[in-house]
């Protein structure tokens, strides 16, 4: 298992337990995700979910913090000779269905008066599959799916990734309502990952910066003398330490898993820190 979620996972497990060997894993498609959380067969859903209002209120879940900013796009072939979305009247669209961008895609089509034929899978990698097939003329899905997506296409240079952007997609975790200190504890990962980050504290220096005398980097690392902030959230007072050297900052995990680091090159974007533009704020430690 690889990817930004599948980071912030053990970014939790690390927390509660030390230890980011700890998380288990379980595939959910999107129709079964949201039964599976309110069941309690998983404990935290993270997995590409955006943050909506009904999703946080008729669904009885909970939603704070975003780890991926993201927005719904569309891939084209080549072949159609199209250099926007809003030349795709009359198309065969791809969509995967029980999600936001099955409605986005709807909603955007009506807008601009444009006819489509929606062509409806329940998996992504049907989708995908029919896509490279010819079985439509294109996909949409959120950007960064495109991008990974385009990469395991059988000819990828055929494909293009629209410029348009025609929705919102906060990505981010969901917990059950009705347990504050979860919910504390897989919102506080989050956000102990960006204080890294904009502090400077990384897996490579992070036992060097335990030594730090900043009081924000004492704080972070439970080295402050007397402090309970861990034990106050329900886990051990080194519980970002260990995050940060058993996983990464929020940059390091960004890097790896989508952007300079991986194949997908994805640009920081929205998802840069507050400080260089983008919108990733995390409330201070203290």
């Amino acid at each position: 298992w690889s990817g930004i979620d599948v980071d912030y996972c053990r970014g939790i497990a690390t927390a509660v337990f030390g230890d980011p060997s700890k998380a288990k894993f379980v595939a959910l498609s999107s129709k079964d995700r949201f039964p599976a959380l309110q069941s309690g067969e998983v404990d935290v859903l993270t997995r590409n979910t955006t943050w909506t209002i009904s999703r946080d209120t008729s669904l009885g879940f909970n939603f704070r913090t975003v780890n991926y900013y993201d927005g719904q796009g569309f891939i084209a072939k080549k072949s159609l000779n199209v250099k926007s979305a809003l030349e795709l009247s009359g198309a065969a669209v791809c969509v995967q269905t029980g999600t936001t961008t099955e409605l986005n895609l709807a909603d955007y089509f009506k807008t601009n008066n444009l006819q489509y034929n929606p062509v409806v899978f329940e998996k992504e990698a049907d989708a995908t599959s029919a896509y490279d097939a010819g079985r439509c003329d294109v996909y949409t899905t959120d950007q960064s799916g495109l991008y990974a997506i385009r990469l395991k296409l059988k000819n990828p240079d055929e494909n293009v990734v629209l410029p348009e952007v025609i929705s919102k997609e906060p990505l981010g975790p969901a917990v059950r309502q009705g347990d504050d200190q979860w919910f504390d504890i897989v919102s506080w990962v989050h956000y102990a990952m960006v204080n890294a980050e904009e502090l400077g504290v990384t897996s490579k220096n992070v036992d060097e910066q335990k030594n730090s005398a900043n009081p924000d980097v004492k704080r972070l690392l439970g080295t402050e003398e007397g402090t309970k902030i861990g034990t106050d959230l329900g886990v051990t007072n080194d519980w970002a330490y260990n995050i940060v050297k058993l996983v990464g900052n929020y940059g390091e995990v960004f890097g790896r898993n989508v952007g300079a680091g991986s194949p997908l090159k994805i640009e920081r974007g929205q998802n840069a820190l507050w400080t260089k533009g983008g919108l990733q704020y995390a409330p201070p430690v203290r």
